[in-house]
């Protein structure tokens, strides 16, 4: 089973997005046949093999092995990733391409289209190629930005001087940065009630002992 199967064609995308063929496809993370898999959806073994038969003409589901049971060759099957990505492409771009800024939202999602399909491509030819990923989160004030847009510049400028010779194997480098989204308040947490407002002293000390 590969890491990522990217979908480009239009007949992948159909065959996959309809909600109990996926569902099927989820059930298919281990190798199972048509008939374990019907029992655990409550299905028919037939009708779980319609979706199946579906999936593997599209190439998302491989016959990995076969079995014999009461004369009848029963075939195992499994998902042919543990993810699938659309393709951006399937849509493709409606309207002309604008020349955009690096430091547009627009920019960013062009970098991340590129950036998926060439991961996607490599999956498919040579996925242990030496790759990293790097994630964390910064605070960065107002009044900072440039500063840090300056020495982030700086720095990658050092890397690509360094690097960017002739010799040795070639990499692709991309750097994003966006706003942090919102934490969605969990509606499992327990509502905290305000706390009570405090009795105002009587000036005339009634109602104390």
């Amino acid at each position: 089973m590969r890491d990522v199967l990217y979908l480009e064609e239009i007949e992948q995308a159909e065959a996959l997005l309809k909600p109990q063929r996926v569902e099927v496809l989820r059930q298919l993370a281990e190798p199972r046949t048509c008939s374990e898999v019907a029992e655990r959806l409550g299905q028919t073994p037939q009708r779980v093999y319609y979706h199946v038969k579906r999936l593997v003409d599209a190439g998302l589901v491989d016959l990995v092995s076969e079995r014999k049971v009461r004369g009848i060759h029963e075939g195992i099957y499994q998902a042919g990733a543990r993810s699938y990505w659309l393709s951006p492409r399937l849509v493709g771009r409606i309207g002309l391409r604008k020349a955009r800024d690096e430091l547009s939202l627009g920019y960013l999602l062009d970098l991340m289209e590129e950036v998926q399909a060439d991961i996607a491509v490599l999956d498919r030819n040579a996925p242990e190629l030496p790759s990293i990923g790097l994630s964390g989160e910064i605070r960065v004030r107002p009044e900072d930005r440039q500063e840090f847009l300056n020495e982030l510049q700086s720095m990658l400028q050092g890397l690509f001087t360094r690097y960017g010779g002739a010799e040795g194997d070639g990499f692709k480098l991309a750097v994003a940065c966006y706003p942090q989204a919102p934490a969605e308040p969990d509606p499992a947490a327990p509502a905290v009630a305000p706390p009570a407002p405090e009795a105002a002293d009587d000036p005339r000390g009634e109602g104390n002992d």
